[in-house]
């Protein structure tokens, strides 16, 4: 293996290099999101886990043990992303890092290349897919009632 002595090689591996890079910026915002909605998610459970642990016996809180089952299968889909977009990144880290040597040095890292960049361009896909999955489950479960201005107007009066 020999490493390139020619600067203009060395410029161009990084050139390519760099190219990969944006797409890890977008895979370290989901990651920030994907994490907001996992955070959001397991403080609405603790909320619900301390009503259910305050209730009496005779209170079964089924609506509460059914939100709770909602948000464990949210939680799981949203870690389901954060792992894929974590495999995306370490994909698109070996991808530069191919990219590179094959540029700088004699390694043929072409098929190397391809199947990194596919896989974490595969996996970004997917996390997109569960976070979209996630999405809907939120929204779903959602009850969006229409204020009754009667009540309304009553608590004006009180």
């Amino acid at each position: 293996m020999f490493f390139a002595s020619n600067l203009d090689t060395v410029t161009h591996g990084i050139q390519l290099a760099v190219a990969p890079v944006f797409l890890l910026t977008a895979v370290a915002a989901m990651i920030g999101t994907a994490a907001g909605r996992l955070a959001r998610i397991i403080d609405r459970a603790r909320v619900l886990e301390t009503r259910i642990d305050a209730s009496p016996v005779e209170n079964p809180m089924m609506s509460e043990f059914g939100e709770l089952g909602h948000l464990r299968m949210r939680a799981r889909l949203v870690n389901f992303c954060i792992a894929l977009l974590t495999f995306c990144a370490i994909a698109i880290g070996m991808t530069i890092v191919a990219l590179f040597l094959g540029e700088t040095t004699g390694i043929q890292a072409f098929r190397v290349v391809t199947v990194l960049f596919l896989a974490g361009v595969t996996c970004f896909l997917l996390a997109l897919l569960c976070f979209l999955a996630e999405t809907l489950i939120a929204t779903r479960v959602l009850r969006f009632r229409r204020a009754n201005p009667t009540v309304e107007v009553k608590r004006e009066v009180e």
